[in-house]
């Protein structure tokens, strides 16, 4: 447990109004694509990855890590509501702490609705 766990590269895109922005897998894969390519990783060299999007259907991580590289690995989906972003990165180090991997993706995005004028529940 003493190792150290490094969050070897981060990567954001810009927040935007509601319905102004891209699909919400376009802008998982823009923000995964910018954190691998400040960790300076090719995305071959993950092994698994946690994605976080509240708002999404069940299959939201496969959407945003398609056009990013069809590698085999795991895709677990996380939804925790507010704090589903740090819940993907605390899977993440979990896996990695463990041992059970060396190289996790967490990502995190999310594509809100315009307000109760376009509630979805």
């Amino acid at each position: 447990m003493g190792e150290r766990i490094i969050v070897a590269g981060v990567g954001m895109i810009p927040f935007t109004k509601p319905g102004a922005s891209d699909p919400y897998h376009l802008m998982g894969e823009r923000a995964a694509r910018a954190a691998l390519e400040d960790a300076g990783l090719d995305y071959q060299k993950v092994q698994q990855a946690y994605v976080g999007y509240v708002y999404g259907d069940s299959t939201a991580g496969q959407a945003a890590l398609y056009g990013v590289g069809l590698s085999g690995v795991p895709i677990f989906n996380v939804n925790n509501y507010c704090s589903t972003g740090s819940s993907a990165l605390f899977l993440a180090r979990q896996a990695v702490q463990s041992g059970s991997v060396d190289c996790a993706l967490a990502l995190g995005f999310e594509q809100m609705t315009p307000g109760a004028l376009g509630i979805i529940f």
